[in-house]
């Protein structure tokens, strides 16, 4: 191995590094102002519950990032299901990944423009930082999702764990660094964003008979249950294990360890 390569390998572990730790200060700092303001938290509660019995009204959350309500069944309303394949190899985000081909490439993603207001930095945004899991099928076959979703111009070097992104144009708020399934929301601001916004980055159509090149009836499986309702609004929260299945046999749901820091 050249000394080239040796040192873009160890760049790229610095970064997936630094990114680990900045999200562990993150968590340090949400855990520190829970404490601090629990006890504010505690008589806004109160008061909220003194009015709401005075006034007889209701409050409900709307605005923009707001999370969309989910529609969950239990997995048995899906009947027998095929069992899932054997993982794959460890990838560099120490996440498995699929022995398979990708769903679509990446030939068609956005190129800089602006997607569902979502902006294309030079920088990854690290204000507001977390991580998914979304997993394919396709008429029961296992499909990837690939690396470079959601950075133009991506370049990306082979590891011993496989290949992972070196660089790039620019990075959108939602954007995949490997071929794991993984996808990273970093964002300069906490919104809520959804799997309808990683696919129109990924430049690729999901509804609910179609997930990219794909028809027929989209299954979605999300956190071991059944998502009822269009794909597109199953929201990308923290650490969300996403499911989606075009056609028959269906597959049981795959589950992921998530790596430390990630």
């Amino acid at each position: 191995m050249s000394k080239g390569s040796r040192n873009r390998q160890q760049q790229a572990r610095e970064k997936i590094a630094q990114a680990r730790a900045a999200e562990a200060r993150r968590k340090r700092r949400q855990r520190w102002l829970a404490a601090a303001g629990g006890a504010v938290i505690v008589v806004a509660v109160a008061v909220g519950i003194t009015i709401a019995a005075t006034s007889g009204g209701s409050s409900t959350s709307t605005g923009t990032g707001s999370t969309p309500s989910l529609k969950l069944a239990a997995l048995s309303t899906l009947g027998t299901l095929k069992p899932a394949p054997p993982s794959g190899s460890t990838g560099p985000e120490g996440v498995p990944v699929p022995s398979a081909p990708p769903l679509a490439g990446t030939a068609t993603k956005a190129s800089g423009q602006k997607v569902d207001g979502i902006s294309c930095d030079t920088s990854e945004q690290t204000l507001f930082h977390i991580h998914a899991h979304l997993t394919l099928f396709v008429n029961g076959s296992p499909r990837q999702v690939p690396l470079g979703i959601g950075i133009p111009g991506v370049t990306s070097q082979n590891g011993p764990q496989g290949a992972f992104t070196s660089g790039g144009k620019c990075f959108y708020w939602l954007h995949t660094h490997s071929a794991d399934g993984v996808v990273h929301i970093e964002s300069p601001v906490h919104r809520t964003y959804t799997l309808g916004n990683f696919f129109d980055e990924w430049g690729q159509p999901l509804g609910p008979n179609q997930a990219g090149p794909a028809h027929g009836h989209v299954t979605a499986i999300y956190n071991g249950q059944v998502y009822q309702g269009n794909p597109r609004n199953i929201p990308l929260n923290a650490h969300a294990q996403i499911q989606l299945e075009v056609g028959s046999p269906l597959v049981g749901p795959e589950s992921i360890t998530w790596p430390s820091g990630v």
